[in-house]
């Protein structure tokens, strides 16, 4: 179809409304299944949970199909939060992958019906070196789910395909009950934002959670003088650290003043030979803590106007400078 043609389409001559109610057929039935799952999760979700969170290696997630598919998904969530999980193929399991699953792992196996010919070798694998085995599928009286230490019922459904062939509405069990499986080992390790930062470095994910004490330039870096110093000696600091500006501190340390480059500016009519820094300085300048996060950091010298942050310690009544934070710290690290 040409560009130009585009507009003497309808939403009629789109099947708009057929289309639609298909859609809205396919997600009532996935949420009528997953509503099902609900009703049906027992003692043995926290069984599962007690198995995995046991195993000293890795969770080994398999499956064969659109199961496969899930299996892999599975695998990623686990691993992404705090779980050490790998996907291993069935078929490839059959012709040496086998050789990667150990003692002290666990395996977690899918499959609706649970008789799908390509896992039998891998449960036979992980029975004979009594290795923990978690099936999920349909009909507790398969092969896989007989097999298993812990068996995962899913409720049996009719999947959304109209012929009832294609799997919709149990893959979509399998995958919000692998989601629970890994959400709840998160929450029994005590998974935190900052564990899960660590492991996501990259993308929007891993620069939203960046702290402040992951860019700040520390202790050694910092420009700093007495606020007894003359204003001539904290220039000379100001200089050689390159930072914009000084701070200022009292004898017990405690940051109590700032001296910027707008500072100097609005003092230049003044004579200032024998001046003081402390004549010069602002007064309780905008801080920040080490475990706050870079995107606040931002929010506040945004909305301030200003270029820099010292950092202080935040313990006790007189928090302490212990770094220095620039905007370009943050641009660097691809924060806007």
């Amino acid at each position: 179809m040409r560009p130009a043609d585009l507009k003497d389409y309808t939403p009629a001559s789109l099947q708009l409304t057929a289309d639609l109610t298909v859609a809205r057929r396919v997600i009532d039935a996935a949420s009528e299944a997953v509503k099902l799952l609900k009703t049906a999760l027992g003692p043995e979700f926290t069984h599962a949970v007690d198995v995995l969170l046991a195993a000293k290696g890795r969770v080994i997630v398999s499956g064969i199909g659109k199961s496969g598919h899930i299996a892999r998904k599975i695998a990623a969530t686990l691993a992404s939060t705090g779980t050490p999980a790998h996907f291993v193929h069935p078929s490839e399991a059959s012709h040496g992958d086998l050789g990667e699953l150990t003692r002290h792992d666990v395996v977690v196996v899918l499959s609706w019906g649970g008789e799908t010919n390509e896992l039998s070798d891998l449960i036979q694998y992980a029975k004979r070196f009594r290795i923990p085995l978690i099936g999920m599928g349909s009909n507790p009286e398969s092969t896989l789910l007989k097999a298993a230490d812990v068996a995962l019922v899913l409720p049996k459904v009719r999947e959304a395909c109209p012929h009832g062939l294609a799997p919709t509405t149990s893959t979509t069990m399998m995958l919000v009950l692998g989601d629970a499986l890994a959400l709840a080992l998160m929450e029994r390790r005590d998974f935190s934002a900052d564990d899960y930062r660590n492991i996501h470095p990259g993308g929007s994910l891993g620069r939203a959670l960046i702290r402040v004490g992951d860019l700040m330039h520390g202790h050694d870096e910092l420009p700093l003088v007495d606020e007894g110093a003359t204003l001539r000696q904290a220039l000379a600091v100001m200089e050689k650290h390159n930072f914009g500006c000084i701070g200022l501190t009292d004898r017990k340390g405690v940051l109590v003043g700032i001296i910027t480059d707008g500072d100097l500016r609005r003092n230049l009519n003044r004579d200032l030979r024998d001046a003081k820094a402390a004549d010069v300085m602002t007064r309780n300048p905008k801080t920040m803590r080490a475990d706050q996060l870079a995107a606040e950091a931002i929010a506040l010298m945004n909305e301030k106007k200003i270029t820099q942050l010292f950092v202080l310690d935040g313990k006790g009544r007189t928090p302490k400078p212990v770094g220095i934070l620039h905007i370009h710290d943050c641009l660097r690290a691809g924060l806007r």
